[in-house]
Order: structure tokens, then C-alpha cells, then sequence
């Protein structure tokens, strides 16, 4: 088991900078290389403090690069279906060529109404986008003169340059929150997998896990080569209770920035977001259910011993060959506060796992 790290920022204006928010994510991400964690993910939302502060994930993540030399870069997710998929591939394998081949791709449907509106994109059309534009990126990456005649797009031939610094192409991930589907059709592509893990019970991850090893075994592929990344919040501190309280404090202005990101659900309706529309009511993840949400396994807080054992019990549920990244750069807590819960993870709670694989353990 890995450990990673992601920047989802729920900050704006009134709260941080965005000069301060990048500055600070350069710091940590250098740190959490020294430390030996094996990588930095970034997400892409648009337009609310619900991750606004990240609308190009390979603009932070080419800087990242010029800072580090041996964390490997993912983006958890960029959303094809808001970019032509001859620049996306472009902007990706000139990222893999800045990083030395540090790059992993990872592709979401997206699921805010108001971005697709401003994109002009239906969301009906979504998972057709998604899975259209995907094929043609790892297209433009290993192919020459490539022809396309999509239901979205139509080009051809073009020949992509840069290459990709890896070979064939960077891995690429399909990100997942709850479909089945979506994960059946990851592995059916022989695709890794990111699952924000902390928004379902235990049972639907086990759930998503399952669909995505049978949709490879479906293409015959081997059921448990495929590399499967949760997504936790993490907070840890030398006293727990004070873990607990960052944590809350984090975990409640996160629950009002999705709030008014997804408050437009109350008067959408998608066939390819089915139930969708009660997101708008449920989104509230503000501190009155942390600390149920902490014994359900659904977010990891307390001192070194009591994370380390919330870990276990994770690995006891999806094996310990899963790689876990924990979302750790909002913006609501300071510099000092986020790196010291990078510190005490890799010096404090990994040395407790024995199935724990730390970069720096790898020279």
C-alpha cells in the first residue's frame, strides 16, 4: 500500500489568495516528497470555491514538476468532456515529457450542472463524451495520422507532438464516485481506478471494487493487476482530539462549499445522473456526522496509533495492495498545520503498517 496525496481546494477570495493557495501547495507537495510519499493528484472544477481554485490541473502540476524530481503527478480528475481531445492529449504528454514520465491520467465524467451549462456540454451526453474522448487521447498517444469520425468530434489525420515520455502512454484511471458502471467499463479498458472512497458506505466500495475486477476479467484481463486509489480526508495529530477538531472545522466548510456548488441539482434532472438530483439536499458534510463518518472508516483522524489502525481496518475491507491519497490542501488550515500531518503520517502512522511502501524505501 502507497500513499498519496490531493489537492482539492474549497477556498476563495474572501478566505486565501489563490497566489498563497499555490505557493503553499509548491511547499507541501516538495515536502511530501521528501517524506517518501509517491504521489500528488489534482482535481479540475470551475467557477465556486468547490475546487474553483483548480480549473487546470496540468498548470499546477508542470509547476510541481520543476520542484520535484521523483513523486509521480496525477490528475484525479480532468474532465475530457470540457476540452478537445487533441489539446487535452497535447497538454498531457507535454506534461509527461516536464515531469520525465512522472505523469498519471486520470479522467472524470464531471457532475456540476452549472459547468457543464457554461461549457455548452449536456450532461445527458456524458458518459458518450467521456468514453469518446478518452479513446481518442490514448489514440493520439501511441498512433500516427489518426482519423477520427466521433459522434462529438470528427479530425484527421493528425500526428501528435509531443509524444508521451512513457511507452505506450501515461497510465490512465477512470475517477469514480458511485456507478457501477462506471467502474465495470474501467476495467473493461484496462484503466486503473480512482474512487473517492469517504463518500460511501463500506459495502458500495466493496461494491465498485468488484464490478471494476469482473469487467477485466470480462476482457480477460487479470482481475487484480489493475492499480485501484481511495480517497480519504486525513487528519492526524499528536493528540487526537485535536486531529478531530481540525478535522471537523475542515470537514464543515467543505460541507457548505459543495452545498452551493451542487444547489443547482434541486432543478436538474439527467438520465446519466440518475438520483442526482437529491444531491442538493444531502451534500451537507458539515461536523454534526464526523465523528460517525471517522467510525465508519469514511475519514481518517486521530494521533499516529489511532490512524494507523483506521488504515488497517481499510486494508482489511480492499486488500492491502490498494493505494490510498488523502485529501489534504483546502486552504482552510495553515501551511504548518497540513505539513505536520504529512510529517507525523510518514514518520508517525506509516512505520506502524508493515504492508506500507514509502518512495523513499525504494532507491
Amino acid at each position: 500500500m502507497r500513499f498519496g496525496i490531493l489537492y482539492f481546494p474549497t477556498t476563495g477570495p474572501e478566505e486565501k489568495n489563490p497566489a498563497e493557495y499555490y505557493d503553499e501547495g509548491l511547499r507541501l507537495v516538495r515536502l511530501a516528497e521528501e517524506l517518501g510519499y509517491f504521489q500528488l493528484k489534482v482535481v479540475e472544477h470551475h467557477f465556486f470555491d468547490y475546487g474553483g481554485y483548480s480549473p487546470s490541473p496540468t498548470t499546477f502540476l508542470a509547476a510541481a514538476a520543476a520542484v520535484t524530481s521523483r513523486i509521480r503527478l496525477g490528475t484525479g480528475a480532468v474532465i475530457p468532456a470540457f476540452a478537445h481531445p487533441i489539446k487535452l492529449a497535447g497538454q498531457l504528454a507535454m506534461l509527461d515529457n516536464i515531469s520525465h514520465g512522472r505523469l498519471d491520467v486520470g479522467f472524470g465524467r464531471g457532475f456540476l450542472p452549472d459547468e457543464f451549462a457554461a461549457f455548452g456540454v449536456p450532461m445527458d451526453e456524458s458518459r458518450e463524451r467521456f468514453e469518446e474522448n478518452v479513446e481518442a487521447c490514448v489514440r493520439l498517444w501511441t498512433e500516427e495520422d489518426v482519423v477520427l469520425d466521433g459522434s462529438f468530434h470528427r479530425f484527421g489525420p493528425v500526428t501528435l507532438l509531443p509524444r508521451p515520455a512513457q511507452q505506450p502512454h501515461p497510465p490512465v484511471f477512470s475517477a469514480v464516485t458511485t456507478s457501477l458502471d462506471s467502474c465495470a467499463a474501467a476495467g473493461r479498458a484496462g484503466r486503473g481506478l480512482q474512487i473517492i472512497a469517504a463518500v460511501s458506505p463500506t459495502e458500495r466500495v466493496q461494491e465498485l471494487i468488484a464490478a471494476y475486477r469482473k469487467g477485466r476479467v470480462d476482457a480477460g484481463l487479470e482481475p487484480d493487476t489493475g492499480r485501484i486509489e481511495l480517497s480519504y480526508p486525513c487528519y492526524v495529530a499528536e493528540d487526537g482530539e485535536a486531529a478531530r477538531a481540525a478535522g471537523r472545522f475542515v470537514e464543515g466548510r467543505y460541507g457548505e462549499k459543495i452545498s452551493a456548488a451542487t444547489l443547482s441539482w434541486a432543478g436538474v434532472r439527467s438520465s446519466a445522473y440518475p438520483g442526482y438530483e437529491k444531491l442538493a439536499a444531502a451534500a451537507t458534510r458539515g461536523s454534526a456526522d464526523f465523528d460517525d463518518r471517522v467510525g465508519a472508516g469514511r475519514i481518517l483522524a486521530g494521533d499516529p496509533a489511532e490512524v494507523a489502525a483506521q488504515i488497517e481496518r481499510i486494508a482489511g475491507w480492499y486488500g492491502e495492495d490498494v493505494d490510498l491519497t488523502f485529501t489534504t490542501h483546502s486552504g482552510h488550515l495553515s501551511y504548518e498545520d497540513s505539513a505536520r500531518t504529512l510529517t507525523l503520517f510518514a514518520e508517525e502512522v506509516a512505520p506502524r503498517l508493515p504492508f506500507a511502501r514509502l518512495i523513499t524505501e525504494e532507491r
